[in-house]
Parts: structure tokens; sequence; C-alpha cells
């Protein structure tokens, strides 16, 4: 009976675990403006929607090597904008703080809706 009551307490422990998906909250638009709608605001909300999209485009998987190889990837995009003045990548939580020369600073996750960065409403060419 004991053996039966710890084989049964064990099963709904085991089956109460998390999953530990940490990309797809993060990923998740649900809620937001939409991303062509933010970048239509100005040029540094179009510069931050298509590192957003680079960000999201350089997916290749979860591990940690694929996650700082993603982030670096949208890192060096984010470097050949006009209006930013620094980059810090952050693999852990799979986003960059852009800060733009006017000052402003923003927290860029990955956005995945399929629309290559060059595409995105508003953005200047790139100098």
């Amino acid at each position: 009976m004991l053996r039966g009551l710890a084989a049964v307490t064990l099963m709904l422990a085991l089956a109460s675990c998390n999953d530990y998906d940490r990309y797809s909250p993060v990923v998740n638009q649900d809620g937001l403006v939409p991303p062509d709608v933010f970048a239509a605001y100005g040029a540094e909300q179009a510069e931050a929607i298509a590192i957003g999209r680079t960000l999201g485009a350089a997916f290749t998987g979860t591990s940690l090597e694929a996650r700082g190889a993603q982030v670096a990837a949208a890192a060096a995009y984010a470097a050949t904008r006009p209006g930013v003045a620094n980059v810090k990548a952050d693999t852990s939580a799979t986003l960059l703080t852009v800060t733009f020369s006017s000052g402003w600073i923003k927290a860029v996750v990955p956005i995945s809706d399929g629309i290559p960065a060059e595409n995105t409403v508003g953005l200047k060419p790139a100098n």
C-alpha cells in the first residue's frame, strides 16, 4: 500500500513539472501593438522592429549556443543601423537592450512574423 501511494505521488509530481519553455512567452506578441503599427511611430521605432525581426529570424534552437548565435546575429545587424548608439546582448533572456542616438533605451525581443527586417514600415536604409 505504501509503495503504491509513493508511486502515485511520484507520478503526480512528474506530471505537474513545467516544460521550461522560455522562448515562446518572449516571442508571443499577443496583446501588444502590431509590429508594423509600432514601426510607423518613428524612425527609431522602425529600427527597433527591424532588429526584433532579425532576432526572430535568427532563431535556430533553444540551446545556449543557438541563443548566443541568435543574439550575436541581431546585435551585429543592430550595429549597422544609423540610429543605434549602443547594443547590449542578453543571451539568457534572448533580448537586446538597444540605446539609440537620441538616448531612448529599448529592450528588443524576437519578432517571428515572417516579414524580413528590410521590409519594416518606415525603415530608412542603413549607411
